[in-house]
């Protein structure tokens, strides 16, 4: 049996992490829950799973980390979910990965705190892919990770053709059932680049052997290419449950919460490049990431105030892009030394974002 306390349980990655609870409860015991705001779905978790130790706020929620707790869920949304992923450990848990921001601003930090096997298990339907395709494999024989991308709601769009929509049409997402803010990254392909870092911290490759590879059908989750020219690819259902039960099933696999596929029936696995062009985000992650230092750090929190500000109708799609760029190239990057300095790296680039915008209104 395994204490689980889950960070952000009112979010899709926190509802679906207690679906598979809900499903194994000889494995599983939710023993705590936090959330951002919406205290009454909170209240009705807790009392479906028996929980008593409940907070609210991310700060808040680093109490429930306590010597009960096996495994961490870290489904915070931004970079509030650093701090949460570091306690956790530090306190020696198991981190499971939702919140992207952790590895993307403070990956340095993170990484050499998780250099035993199991101890930083990624939620994410690409990363656990490629977790699953490198079990049994020697590293030193990876040539290069294909992260795969669906494309988003504008896939083939032009820039004239995006000048004018909207965040509900950014987030009709077509495949996916996400959150709001990952939804319009998914959008920009800002999500794309977010986990193009991320990759590159939890599997230690260069950028230059990372790909991203437009694969509309979300049927391969990703893919390891090595050195002998062969390739494995994780295919499966588009049900974040199945990566989130094997961050939490690790090494064993426990019976699937998704319906089966049958690959008869799939008709097509279309793949492409990304239009980085058009969907600049991706490339500006790219760019931020090669950099290194606090400017993955100062482009997060752009994004995060400039997708905000998206979906409020304060600011147009393109404006995202020029956001982060606009901060980026203003931001002096430092080697990254410590969660303070991150914090306040996060702060003046906030503050930055929110001035390119009020300039563009």
């Amino acid at each position: 049996m395994r204490n689980i306390v889950i960070l952000g349980s009112t979010g899709s990655i926190g509802r679906q992490t207690l679906d598979v609870c809900r499903l194994h409860p000889d494995e599983l015991n939710v023993v705590g829950l936090s959330c951002h705001s919406n205290v009454a779905l909170m209240d009705e978790q807790a009392d479906g799973f028996g929980v008593s130790k409940k907070a609210v706020g991310a700060d808040e929620a680093l109490a429930l980390i306590d010597d009960d707790v096996d495994v961490v869920v870290n489904a915070l949304v931004g970079a509030a979910g650093l701090r949460a992923s570091l306690t956790a450990l530090d306190a020696g848990k198991v981190l499971a990965l939702a919140n992207k921001e952790s590895l993307v601003v403070g990956g340095d930090l993170i990484m050499p705190k998780a250099t035993e096997p199991g101890r930083l298990m990624p939620i994410d339907s690409e990363h656990g892919a490629i977790y699953q395709c490198l079990v049994g494999e020697d590293a030193k024989e990876v040539k290069k990770l294909w992260v795969t991308a669906s494309g988003g709601p504008f896939r083939g769009k032009t820039k004239e053709e995006l000048a004018n929509v909207k965040a509900s049409d950014a987030l009709a997402h077509p495949t996916w059932n996400m959150g709001r803010k990952i939804t319009i990254d998914s959008s920009t392909l800002m999500n794309k680049g977010l986990e193009v870092i991320e990759a590159h911290h939890l599997f230690n490759m260069p950028y230059e052997d990372i790909e991203v590879l437009v694969q509309p059908q979300s049927a391969i989750h990703s893919m390891v290419e090595f050195v002998d020219g062969s390739v494995k690819a994780h295919l499966g259902a588009t049900d974040m449950r199945i990566p989130i039960q094997y961050a939490l099933s690790w090494p064993e696999r426990w019976p699937s919460p998704a319906a089966e596929v049958d690959f008869r029936e799939l008709g097509s696995l279309d793949l492409g490049s990304p239009d980085a062009s058009t969907f600049r985000c991706l490339d500006l992650a790219y760019e931020a990431g090669r950099q290194g230092g606090t400017l993955p750090c100062a482009m997060n929190a752009a994004n995060e105030v400039a997708v905000a500000a998206f979906l409020e109708d304060e600011c147009g799609f393109l404006d995202i892009a020029d956001c982060v760029e606009h901060v980026m190239d203003a931001h002096d990057v430092q080697p990254v030394e410590s969660l303070e300095q991150l914090e306040e790296v996060d702060r003046r680039s906030r503050e930055a974002a929110g001035r390119f915008l009020s300039s563009k209104r």
